[in-house]
């Protein structure tokens, strides 16, 4: 018995040894992963900040600019090293902005040299404004990188004033509207509650909805047009679609912003090749020239100015969205009060000052803001560039021909697919602003009574002349108003799911029986 405690003791005794090697063991196996762990960790981290530090190497060896520099608003930057990137928003702004003149000079029948000499002063007051809006003057200007154009929104107001007035009224009321536009951003601390996003919303689907008309007589060959909806025409509409939509499905990146132009380069090129295309404009073309000061007499008619008007508030509206957006993918942050309405104010005077150019309003270019959103790139000295550049355009008037050249059926192949984003972006917009039983009331009797009754303008008939011009056949001005009013008299989203007083006591009173039943 004692041998065999002996050897008991000295087994549970081994036992214990072993125990505690193999525990030292596990201990230093686990001591060591985790340090082989955490210098991969190290490892991967350096290779990483090794492969940021490499592509900003490329980024500055390539355009000699870096990205934090590009990225920055006030950076210091060469402006000749910011040319590409402000070439980039130049394209893909140039067709947008130049677009709406050419459908309200088709419409209105100028002749080519006064289509010319108002596509010369777009490119100008476009590169004007974008310089406004960079930098600013008092409280006129937002000072962030916003590129402003021509607007789509309104077009087809200016085809019918110019169809009962004359293009004149549509220059007066330019003028004027512009000076409204710049007391609503001036005083917009004090409106702007009373346009939450459902009425922006609205606001953007009866713009894409009120162009369709527009780019559909385009496609055909254009209002008036001998040929118009003949084959050639109908092919050449086509051939410029097909383009523009295989361009954008196969493109990437910021690439998909020039879609459009792609698609008019296409559509000329068949254009010329079919003997569409009228080259005698070129014959006697100066290569330098200055674009024209009020190259139409303004006439001031109440009609046109109201009518007009309206869609500068609407237009103000829209700049609200668009600053947000700005700021919010480019910058990270939401705008300031002064920012926002500098972009409004901003927009107001550059919009009287096109007017004194014989042109129409402007607007930010929210494809612009797209090409932020993917590049990053926010630096005002580069977005200077392309102003600048819009600006030098505007004094060769072989730009303004080529476009004047341009087929209508080029032009609505590819506008087709524009306005069906407006329309699609309006949804989106809608969405944003939330599917509540309040907000889709308000969209729902805005877009129909807007829509609806303009497309029979007769309903309008028995109201009063001026009432009549300015929203018989404007959309816009009536969903606005309708959006506005709705907004403004429905009660809020409680009260408008508050179950009635009796329902709730009867539903107590049934809540009350059952459980008496049950006791």
């Amino acid at each position: 018995m004692y041998f065999y405690g002996v050897i008991s003791q000295t087994v549970a005794a081994n036992r214990k040894q072993t125990d505690g090697r193999q525990r030292e063991q596990h201990h230093k196996r686990e001591r060591r992963y985790k340090s082989e762990q955490r210098g991969t960790a190290l490892s991967a981290q350096d290779n990483e900040r090794t492969t940021d530090n490499e592509r900003t190497t490329d980024n500055e060896r390539t355009t000699g600019i870096s990205v934090e520099a590009l990225t920055s608003l006030n950076a210091p930057v060469s402006f000749w090293k910011g040319i590409p990137f402000g070439l980039q928003h130049v394209m893909a702004m140039f067709v947008a902005n130049l677009a709406p003149i050419f459908i309200v000079a088709s419409a209105t029948k100028m002749t080519a040299e006064q289509s010319a000499a108002v596509i010369q002063s777009g490119l100008l007051v476009a590169g004007l404004g974008t310089c406004l809006q960079l930098y600013g003057a008092w409280r006129i200007g937002s000072k962030l990188p916003m590129v402003t154009g021509i607007s789509f929104t309104y077009v087809a107001a200016a085809v019918a004033i110019c169809a009962d007035k004359g293009y004149g009224a549509v220059v007066g009321a330019v003028m004027v509207g512009g000076l409204l536009e710049l007391v609503l951003g001036l005083t917009a601390r004090y409106w702007r509650r009373f346009v939450p996003p459902i009425v922006s919303a609205i606001v953007v689907t009866s713009i894409g909805f009120s162009l369709l008309t527009v780019g559909a007589t385009s496609f055909g060959g254009g209002d008036g047009a001998e040929d118009f909806g003949s084959w050639q025409n109908l092919t050449l509409g086509l051939i410029s679609l097909v383009a523009c939509l295989a361009f954008q499905l196969l493109m990437k990146g910021t690439a998909k912003q020039l879609s459009v132009l792609f698609g008019l380069i296409v559509g000329y090129v068949a254009a010329v090749c079919m003997g569409k295309v009228d080259f005698s404009g070129f014959t006697h073309l100066a290569i330098v020239s200055v674009p024209q000061f009020m190259p139409f007499r303004p006439e001031f008619d109440w009609g046109a100015i109201i009518s007009l008007g309206l869609l500068y508030v609407v237009s103000s509206v829209e700049v609200l969205g668009d600053t947000a957006a700005l700021t919010k993918v480019g910058l990270n942050r939401l705008p300031t009060e002064r920012e926002t309405a500098g972009a409004i104010a901003g927009d107001g005077l550059i919009s009287s000052v096109s007017g004194l150019f014989g042109c129409l309003p402007l607007t930010s270019f929210a494809q612009n803001i797209g090409l932020v959103a993917m590049t990053k790139v926010v630096n005002r000295k580069v977005i200077l560039s392309g102003g600048v550049i819009l600006i030098l355009a505007s004094f060769v008037p072989a730009i303004a021909e080529v476009f004047n050249s341009l087929p209508q059926a080029v032009l609505g192949g590819c506008t087709i697919m524009m306005f069906g984003n407006i329309i699609l972006s309006g949804f989106q917009m809608i969405s944003e602003a939330g599917y509540s039983q309040r907000n889709i009331t308000i969209a729902a009797l805005s877009l129909t009574i807007g829509i609806g009754f303009t497309q029979v303008s007769d309903i309008f008939v028995h109201f009063p002349a001026l009432f009549r011009q300015i929203f018989a056949s404007n959309c816009i001005a009536v969903a606005f108003v309708v959006a506005v009013i709705l907004n403004a008299v429905l009660p809020s989203e409680d009260h408008f799911l508050a179950a009635p007083k009796e329902s709730a006591d009867e539903s107590n009173d049934e809540s009350g029986n059952t459980e008496a039943l049950q006791n």
